[in-house]
């Protein structure tokens, strides 16, 4: 029982931040396309703003590594 409790706090650790990613590049990318439309040299700062919310996923992955290989 101890494993399945620690594989389903890794498997909310990804899944979480991979959500909320998810979610935080949904708005970026729209409120994005609708600058780019105004003001196209602005195309390089929505790709960084893009890429930013991916650190999260890549912590959720560390915070999961953590939690699998610890216990």
């Amino acid at each position: 029982m101890e494993q399945v409790l620690i594989a389903f706090a890794a498997a909310l650790a990804i899944g979480l931040s991979a959500l909320a990613t998810a979610w935080a590049q949904s708005k970026i990318g729209s409120a994005g396309v609708g600058g780019i439309a105004e003001k196209p040299e602005i195309s390089g700062t929505v790709i960084i703003m893009l890429a930013i919310p991916e650190t999260l996923v890549i912590l959720g992955f560390v915070v999961a590594m953590l939690i699998l290989f610890s216990a």
